[in-house]
């Protein structure tokens, strides 16, 4: 029963089961898969919010960048809850490993060089989620001022999910480097950590300015070759 219990996909819980599982004193599922669940509710809101602006009339102008929208939010919304199953695997693997034996020389050895692999899988996990957040606010700031105004305040949302989600991320991320077995790919890690958070952060800013103006702005230009 354990076993299937441990096999079920996060995706596959009610969302009251899921709390369940976090409030639990199991390690997993933890902030990371927490952070990427929370993701996938604003990847949610923004294939609801292009889904309630397509085929209006009002927004036929923005008609190619709704349908791009609400394909990205799907998409992104599925791989945060694979995120979320990955992030509970990674630390799993983690904890496992700092339980491995170390009464000799060479158990120690083994015990290290697991500790320092599990630990940057379990950091490169919530990098690709900070990384996907990226690609949540992006899509949340075209939409803002470009959709049906009743939903704005949900675009809102998607924004201010993918920032908190990326801080979450973020730290998921630092307080795994000092055990990898790398020091120079912690060291530019981190560096990629700051970036991603100080661009999220800006697009959301600007998503919840855009959304605060209430004015609408113009169509997104094609890139060239569309």
């Amino acid at each position: 029963m354990q076993e299937a219990r441990d096999a079920t996909r996060f995706r596959d819980l009610t969302l009251a089961e899921f709390v369940d599982r976090l409030a639990s004193s199991e390690p997993v599922p933890g902030g990371g898969s927490a952070a990427a669940v929370a993701a996938s509710f604003g990847a949610a809101l923004v294939t609801m919010v292009a889904s309630l602006s397509q085929d209006r009339e009002r927004y036929a102008a923005h008609e190619a960048m709704l349908h791009d929208a609400a394909a990205a939010g799907r998409a992104l919304a599925a791989r945060f809850l694979d995120l979320a199953d990955a992030d509970a695997r990674a630390y799993g693997a983690y904890a496992a490993a700092l339980k491995q034996p170390r009464d000799t020389d060479a158990e120690r050895a083994t015990r290290t060089a697991a500790i320092g692999a599990s630990a940057r899988a379990a950091a490169e996990v919530p990098l690709d989620t900070l990384r996907a957040c990226l690609e949540l606010v992006v899509a949340a700031e075209r939409l803002a001022g470009r959709s049906n105004v009743n939903a704005s305040s949900d675009v809102s949302v998607a924004a201010l999910l993918a920032d908190a989600c990326a801080r979450a991320a973020g730290a998921n991320v630092l307080i795994n480097l000092p055990a990898t077995d790398d020091p120079h790919w912690a060291q530019d890690t981190a560096e990629i950590v700051v970036q991603l958070q100080a661009a999220v952060e800006d697009l959301a800013l600007m998503t919840r300015e855009a959304v605060g103006s209430g004015r609408p702005r113009d169509p997104i230009p094609p890139v060239d070759g569309e």
